[in-house]
């Protein structure tokens, strides 16, 4: 049914840079390809990773890495078959698991770096402990036409306060929704699969603070659908090292063009710096669709210098140039603290947008 509303699903295959920019998606959505994850768990780690400490297993790390680039490299190509390696009792997968538990120990998820004991029932700036919820989880049928029907996983709290987030509920009440073991989300992804998902699609609020719960999970699945991380890419240098060898397509926000935006709205430091730092992680681990909300009275200050960005340094990224900016949150309540981005984008400055991104090259159509 959702077809009748969504045919460019199907037809934006057709559009021969979608399939370029997205090959490696596309091929593992259809089941050409094994997803990442599997393949990180047939690489075995010479070390029990219980009993090795965080210097020993980011030690480890690297090695592992290396070999997986070489492996992913092979089933690119056709010479390597996942299904000729056995699994072995520990695998590249059980380091980064075990690295997502001692960073947890001092928390540094996410680019604030909290350094506080959430095992131990501590909380930084997402208010969370080491318990995981979950708002809700669906098939979601409004992503971009490539991902949908969407598995969208929706993991509770973030590491923003953005004034107009449209998702407060979720964002900004921790305890939204329902605790969600690593058991709990193989079994909804695992649901996700058997309903036809193309994706299971990590998102919030923000997935980042839920780390350790979705690497655990993936050791107790071997559905082979693309992992997706949907995010405002706000992660730290090691979230995104244990990601990388794991995550088949990025969905990335880059919200802000310049630092004074991000701080005043979403109450983040040194965005552009750690934004534009893991987009290019991203870029050089996976296929990458950006999304970038176009804000009323920012389109030179933000969307301008965020495209220009993207084109000289993600130029396979596909771009969503988003226009579906409302007043929500804290600028419906207060709007006269929020001037300007008291109203919608209108007309002109989703067209001088467009314009911007046509000019620069970059392909927005197929995904916008």
């Amino acid at each position: 049914m959702w077809l009748l509303a969504r045919p460019e699903a199907l037809t934006v295959w057709k559009r021969p840079r979608v399939k370029e920019s997205l090959g490696w998606y596309y091929s593992v959505m259809t089941r050409e390809k094994p997803s990442k994850y599997l393949l990180a768990k047939r690489i075995e780690t010479t070390i029990d990773p219980d009993e090795a400490d965080e210097e020993k297993l980011w030690s480890q790390h690297s090695k592992l890495s290396a070999i997986f680039k070489n492996m992913h490299r092979k089933v690119i190509e056709g010479s390597l078959d996942l299904h000729e390696m056995p699994e072995p009792r520990r695998s590249f997968l059980d380091i980064k698991i075990a690295l997502a538990r001692s960073m947890l120990r001092r928390c540094r998820f996410c680019e604030r770096k909290c350094h506080v004991d959430r095992l131990s029932g501590q909380r930084g700036f997402c208010n969370l402990d080491s318990n995981s919820r979950v708002s809700t989880y669906f098939l979601h049928t409004g992503e971009e036409a490539p991902l949908i029907p969407s598995g969208t996983i929706f993991f509770t709290s973030c590491t923003f306060r953005c004034a107009f987030c449209q998702n407060y509920d979720i964002s900004t009440n921790p305890l939204n929704g329902d605790p969600t073991t690593s058991e709990d989300l193989a079994r909804i992804m695992e649901s996700l699969a058997k309903e036809n998902a193309r994706n299971i699609n990590f998102v919030g609020g923000e997935p980042t603070m839920h780390l350790h719960t979705i690497l655990s999970s993936l050791k107790l699945t071997d559905i082979s659908i693309p992992m997706l991380w949907n995010s405002n890419m706000y992660c730290s240098e090691e979230t995104m090292a244990l990601l990388s060898e794991l995550i088949d397509i990025w969905l990335p926000d880059f919200k802000y063009g310049n630092d004074s935006c991000a701080r005043r709205l979403s109450k983040v430091e040194n965005y552009f710096q750690v934004a534009s730092r893991n987009h290019l992680k991203a870029a050089e681990n996976g296929d990458v669709i950006v999304r970038h909300l176009v804000l009323p009275n920012h389109v030179e200050c933000c969307t301008k210098p965020v495209l220009r960005w993207l084109s000289e340094n993600c130029p396979r990224a596909l771009v969503n140039i988003m226009g579906q900016y409302r007043m929500e949150h804290l600028v419906a309540r207060f709007p006269e603290q929020y001037a300007d981005i008291a109203r919608r984008p209108s007309a002109e400055e989703m067209s001088d947008a467009f314009e911007y991104a046509k000019m620069l090259g970059i392909e927005f159509e197929s995904v916008s």
